[in-house]
Order: C-alpha cells, then sequence, then structure tokens
C-alpha cells in the first residue's frame, strides 16, 4: 500500500468470546469502547458474538475479547475451548490477531486455571502463566503502572477494579504489563499485574477496562488493525474527559491506600 490509508477505508473484526457466559463486572463496555472509538474516525466496525459449540476461521477476526467468568462457566467455557476452538484461536494468534483477556478470560488464554476445589481447567496456552485459586478474593481498585517499553503508546498507567480469588504467575515466555501502585494485581505477592505475549493480552482490571484508560484501547486497536493494513494512522480524540477521569482515579485511590 503506497498511500497513507483513509480510515473510512479500514475496518475491524471483533470476536466476542461467550458473552452469554464471560462477561462480569460491566465487561459489555469494553466491546462498546472499541465499537465507540473506532465509529468516531470513521472506522468501520463489525462485531461477532462467538458462543459455545461456534467453530472459528482463524483468518477472519482481528480483536479478541474474552471477558470474565464464575468458576462454574469456566469450565464449560474450558471444555467448549478444548473441543471446538482451541486450534483455531492458536492458529488466529499466528496469524496476527490480537487477544485481550479479563479475569477468568485472562486466566483461560493461559495454561491452566486451577480451582479451589482442585479442578485443573486446560486453557489456551498463547499467554506462558497459571493461575490457581486461594481461599481469599482481591478486591478493590487498581492502578498499574505500565513500565514494560514493549508497550510505548499504550499509557502511562492503567486504572480499574479487581475482584478474583484467582493467583496468577508468569512463565518465562509471558512479561507483566506493570507494576501495581494501589491494589493485589496477579498473585498479591509479586507486585505485577497482567501479561502480555506479542499480541496477547490478559489482565484483572474490571470496571469495564477500556473505557477509563483511552490510551490502552487506542494501542490495542492499532495493533489490531496493523494485521491486514500496512499505512495509516489513527485520528486524535478529544480525551480530556477520559484523562481526567482516569488521574482522579488514580489521586483518590493513592489517597485512599
Amino acid at each position: 500500500m503506497d498511500k497513507k490509508s483513509s480510515t473510512n477505508d479500514l475496518k475491524i473484526i471483533v470476536g466476542w468470546l461467550y458473552p452469554r457466559h464471560m462477561s462480569t463486572y460491566g465487561d459489555r463496555g469494553n466491546i462498546l469502547t472499541i465499537w465507540q472509538r473506532c465509529r468516531w474516525r470513521g472506522i468501520s466496525v463489525e462485531v461477532r458474538e462467538i458462543n459455545i459449540g461456534d467453530r472459528i476461521d482463524p483468518s477472519q477476526v482481528d480483536f479478541y475479547f474474552f471477558g470474565g467468568g464464575q468458576d462454574q462457566a469456566q469450565k464449560i467455557i474450558a471444555d467448549d475451548l478444548e473441543k471446538t476452538k482451541r486450534e483455531s484461536l492458536r492458529k488466529a494468534s499466528r496469524l496476527g490477531s490480537v487477544f485481550l483477556g479479563i479475569c477468568g478470560g485472562y486466566q483461560l488464554l493461559g495454561n491452566y486455571y486451577q480451582t479451589f476445589q482442585g479442578d485443573k481447567l486446560p486453557g489456551l496456552g498463547l499467554l506462558d502463566v497459571a493461575t490457581k485459586a486461594g481461599s481469599d478474593r482481591m478486591i478493590g481498585n487498581i492502578v498499574v503502572e505500565i513500565t514494560n517499553g514493549n508497550l510505548r503508546g499504550a499509557g502511562r498507567y492503567l486504572v480499574g477494579f479487581e475482584n478474583h480469588s484467582g493467583r496468577t504467575y508468569l512463565g518465562k515466555k509471558a512479561k507483566s504489563i506493570g507494576s501495581v501502585v494501589v491494589g493485589f494485581g496477579n498473585n498479591g505477592e509479586d507486585r505485577t499485574e497482567g501479561a502480555f505475549s506479542e499480541n496477547v493480552f490478559g489482565c484483572y482490571l474490571h470496571g469495564p477496562l477500556l473505557p477509563k484508560n483511552p490510551k490502552f484501547t487506542d494501542f490495542l486497536i492499532k495493533k489490531s488493525l496493523s494485521r491486514k493494513y500496512d499505512n495509516f494512522e489513527l485520528p486524535t480524540l478529544d480525551d480530556k474527559l477520559e484523562i481526567s477521569t482516569q488521574e482522579s482515579i488514580i489521586e483518590r485511590s493513592k489517597d485512599s491506600n
């Protein structure tokens, strides 16, 4: 592509994994935010709901969203992933599709999630992380400072709300998204939060995550579009209100910590 693409020529296909089972704590707002921030720029958006039993064409979807859910739902979903979607989603990742998993979705993007009862649910293995449920829940506002240089352009901070009993530990092939300033993070021990590898991202930030963190949202949109478009720029949006809100959340969270 020689000339820079107009955003009116761009289209993003969003795959929403298991919206009927994995969509807690306002996670639907992440889909709405991707849709709205694209539409404000004239970028076409198609949202495809992907449910139990549905087959996936790995070449089609640019961005997959995988929300949170309870243990019982995760058991059902883990079984369906293994039977109908595992290899297709792994191939989609290799083809450049971007993934964002929140809480339960984050856990199932990893190697496995072990429930408090001891059931080990296999994940997709797209992130080198493993999660074990603990007896206590980690609940409250969370502020994360993005520390990895590979995430340049995603903003300095992420803010959200966490509510999880799972303790997630990163393997050698995964990098943390950032360091916990306020809150518990991945496991309440090592002060890390989230994980990423290439085009796959996961974290515990509900709230939902993306409306509160516009720079991170645009980082994911641009990465998703880069899968099939070579030369384009995202027009700048007026995010004064969103940034002001984020800064206010950070200050209040620090003061109450």
